[in-house]
């Protein structure tokens, strides 16, 4: 009976580990349109199961307020673009947040970005829902031109 009881313990505490160390249940999706060869709509699922890129020590600086180095991982951008099917010529993408907020980045400025699900290793949608759950994140632009709360992801050919 004991045994019982522990084999049953263990099993709780496995799927309790599990059950709060996952990804949240999110209800949200990101499009990519434009010039591609088929627009994509990726669910928070789909893109919690995609492969995962890291950007580990990467210099956040801001317009207002003190820089900050953090680490980010999520889906990186030039995956989305190659199954998207996107133009061979793309010169930007113009990327919609939640809340209207639209900007235009350049090729040169998206090189190495990635669509964050994480921030030092939390959850951005349980840790900074406000700014969540998902982010485009630009190595190499400042973080004023990345865009939080990300829904579409347009693909500018020129």
């Amino acid at each position: 009976m004991k045994r019982w009881i522990l084999a049953l313990s263990a099993l709780l505490i496995v799927a309790l580990m599990v059950a709060c160390g996952g990804a949240p249940r999110v209800d949200w999706t990101l499009s990519m349109t434009g010039a591609v060869d088929e627009a994509l709509s990726l669910s928070y699922k789909e893109l919690v199961d995609e492969p995962q890129a890291e950007l580990n020590e990467l210099l956040m600086q801001r317009t207002h307020g003190e820089d900050s180095v953090g680490d980010w991982s999520g889906v990186a951008l030039d995956a989305l673009l190659q199954r998207a099917g996107a133009a061979d010529g793309w010169v930007s993408i113009t990327a919609l947040a939640a809340d209207g907020y639209a900007i235009e980045v350049t090729r040169d400025e998206v090189e190495g970005a990635i669509v964050a699900l994480k921030e030092q290793g939390e959850w951005i949608a349980k840790a900074d829902p406000e700014h969540g759950p998902i982010r485009l994140v630009c190595p190499l632009t400042p973080a004023d031109r990345w865009v939080f709360q990300l829904t579409e992801l347009q693909v500018n050919a020129p």
